[in-house]
């Protein structure tokens, strides 16, 4: 008797999505005086899809400040890319820099940078102190001095990265009254921090990255995305 054909393995089914909650809108909300970014693994190529979709016009009223964990040398290679790719000035942020609309500072590999308040405006900090969430950079220094600098006065998003740096970072901005966005699953490489940060509840979007840039530009301009 003839053999009966090998079945071939079922394929698995899809994973559902992880559930979480978004946060209210803020109703009447703050003009950003900044843009913040918190992102990992997957997220240079992440960072410069997203601030290339928001646009150089809308970049140049605010300066954007990221932590992308990345060990020292890359941080500054990875600037240079941001510059080639947005057409503004990017740069590892140094210490005592005072903040400019229109430019883009990079956390240094292997320093914390945060922010501190001066009579001429906010202006970058760089410690080497102990790692935070096992990060060095880690995204909730930043967030956290960038709370007390700025208040509601930011746009914040987290993109796709292992862990759950920026959690407390996320849930101090918005105590202070700012927006903070969050990357979606099926977009992210790795879904870990900005799933922490959905999970939280802290997020008040969890967008693909083509709409983050949207949803963006639409709050550091005013204008309805």
């Amino acid at each position: 008797a003839q053999a009966a054909p090998a079945l071939a393995p079922a394929a698995p089914a899809p994973r559902p999505p992880t559930p979480f909650t978004l946060r209210p809108k803020v109703r009447n909300r703050t003009q950003p005086r900044a843009l913040l970014i918190g992102s990992s693994t997957g997220g240079p190529r992440a960072v410069g899809e997203m601030l290339e979709g928001i646009g150089a016009a809308a970049l140049r009223r605010v300066p954007v400040l990221i932590v992308q964990h990345m060990p020292p040398i890359f941080t500054a290679v990875f600037a240079e890319h941001l510059s080639t790719r947005t057409g503004l000035r990017a740069a590892e942020g140094k210490a005592d820099e005072r903040l400019e609309a229109g430019r883009i500072y990079v956390a240094p590999g292997g320093r914390h940078m945060g922010l501190v308040a001066g009579p001429g405006g906010p202006t970058i900090r760089l410690t080497d102190g102990p790692p935070v969430n096992f990060c060095r950079p880690a995204v909730d220094v930043l967030f956290k001095d960038a709370a007390v600098v700025f208040g509601a006065a930011t746009a914040t998003v987290i993109l796709t990265g292992m862990g759950s740096d920026g959690t407390n970072g996320a849930r101090a901005l918005t105590d202070a009254g700012g927006p903070v966005l969050a990357q979606d699953e099926a977009t992210s490489t790795v879904w870990g921090m900005p799933g922490s940060v959905a999970r939280a509840g802290l997020a008040e979007a969890v967008l693909p990255l083509p709409e983050l840039a949207t949803a963006l530009r639409a709050l550091i301009t005013g204008q309805p995305s």
